[in-house]
């Protein structure tokens, strides 16, 4: 009989396995044989468990998103306020486990698949709209709902865009060079709203006496 929790074992191997291959051969190149073989399975026990590559391409980005989301979760538990929970996304979104060569490349494969698979979009939409909701929601603090919402829209490109940069790159990636980057223009956007807000508010009173 099998053993307890060897299914799930076997899961993680193949989505692990899936992320390591992507990254050496490219998606197109891949196929679920050298996955499994990677593994440690047949390729008829990873068929039996995902069905095809798309859909094992699938359940490893969603096990890519769950980690993301579990560092930006145990980054935000620490924050306080809404500028340190903004840092704690960001932080979050360059985990060391998350933005490394391997990890990108199979981000980048997503992307690519998203256009053609509905499933891959429907997770690529997931992300980018609760990304681009938790930014905003704390960019309210410091500007108007509606700038809020364009500064968020900008630094969720800032961090796609740097991912992205990051896959052209044949260097070792670095994730503190990548959050200053971020950060850097988070600073810059609510330095500038506030500071609009100071003057726009000195010049009411003016008006009004």
């Amino acid at each position: 009989m099998p053993k307890i929790g060897m299914e799930a074992e076997r899961r993680r191997s193949l989505i692990a396995a899936t992320v390591d291959a992507i990254h050496e051969r490219g998606y197109s190149d891949v196929t679920v044989a050298q996955i499994a073989k990677r593994a440690g399975v047949s390729s008829g026990l990873a068929l039996h468990y995902f069905g095809s590559k798309d859909q094992l391409l699938a359940a490893t980005m969603r096990h890519l998103l769950k980690d993301l989301g579990d560092r930006i979760r145990e980054r935000l538990s620490k924050a306080h306020g809404p500028r340190q929970r903004i840092s704690a996304i960001i932080e979050g979104n360059f985990a060391p486990d998350q933005f490394r060569d391997a990890v990108i490349a199979a981000w980048l494969a997503f992307y690519v698949q998203s256009r053609t698979t509905q499933t891959n979009r429907r997770l690529l939409q997931i992300y980018s709209a609760r990304l681009a909701s938790n930014l905003t929601y704390n960019l309210r603090r410091f500007m108007p709902r509606d700038d809020a919402r364009l500064v968020a829209e900008g630094t969720a490109a800032m961090i796609d865009g740097v991912w992205l940069r990051q896959a052209l790159k044949d260097g070792p990636s670095a994730p503190s060079r990548a959050i200053e980057m971020v950060e850097t223009y988070v600073e810059i956007q609510i330095r500038y709203h506030t500071e609009n807000t100071t003057r726009r508010g000195a010049k009411n009173k003016i008006i009004l006496q």
